[in-house]
């Protein structure tokens, strides 16, 4: 996958050494729904902590902008 720097560069907070860009399997939470590319809500089954996971009501939402982007360019 090709993910523009500035974009990896502005997610400073990742935890998870860019799993999702580095690693063969792309580890990443899965998108349940995304609203006009800027909202994305993910499913909670990964309970490991993680700076761009936001509590939305019972549901969850990425922060994340390199998994954002990932879901917006390759719908992954």
């Amino acid at each position: 996958m090709e993910i523009d720097k500035r974009i990896v560069a502005g997610t400073f907070n990742c935890l998870n050494n860019f799993d999702c860009l580095n690693n063969d399997k792309h580890v990443y939470c899965k998108v349940e729904s995304c609203i006009n590319h800027k909202i994305h809500f993910i499913e909670n089954i990964d309970k490991s902590l993680c700076n761009y996971k936001m509590s939305f009501g019972d549901s969850f939402i990425c922060t994340c902008p390199t998994r954002k982007e990932i879901f917006n360019q390759y719908r992954q």
